[in-house]
């Protein structure tokens, strides 16, 4: 039997929220790595290639862990909620006074769809929970929840 896979000591970690299949040497990503001592090319690389499926312009946060070596693992988080929830209710920025001021419209089941997709990086396993998370980021963004 193979002797288990030993993981990698991690001596920092950092994250970037970069559009997918856009990432580039440009600050943010080139000072952000550098000061880690990191390749800044192979993140590049290696960033683009796992977004490229995505959708262009889609913000993909990256959580990025530096190992002693100065090799690095990258693990992909799903788009922050406030971006799906502007892209759901087409609109381009969330509302600056969100009780008084609504920008836009989102209804239940997009609320769901979202919830789904988050769902890996929100602190429950329960759907009707990150449903609530969902929609509380929803509300704070101006957006009126339709019901039906």
């Amino acid at each position: 039997m193979a002797a288990p896979k030993k993981k990698k000591q991690v001596v920092n970690s950092f994250k970037l929220q970069l559009p997918a299949g856009k990432a580039t040497p440009a600050p943010p990503v080139g000072p952000a790595l550098s000061q880690h001592g990191l390749n800044i090319m192979e993140f590049v690389n290696q960033f683009n290639k796992a977004t490229t499926k995505m959708e262009d312009g889609m913000i993909v946060p990256a959580e990025v862990l530096v190992h002693p070596d100065k090799s690095f693992t990258m693990n992909l988080k799903t788009p922050p909620a406030s971006y799906l929830l502007r892209k759901a209710a087409g609109i381009l920025k969330g509302s600056g006074e969100p009780n008084k001021t609504k920008v836009g419209k989102i209804s239940q089941k997009q609320l769901e769809e979202i919830a789904k997709i988050k769902l890996p990086d929100l602190n429950t396993n329960d759907l009707s929970q990150a449903v609530k998370i969902i929609a509380g980021s929803a509300r704070s963004m101006g957006l009126e929840i339709k019901h039906g």
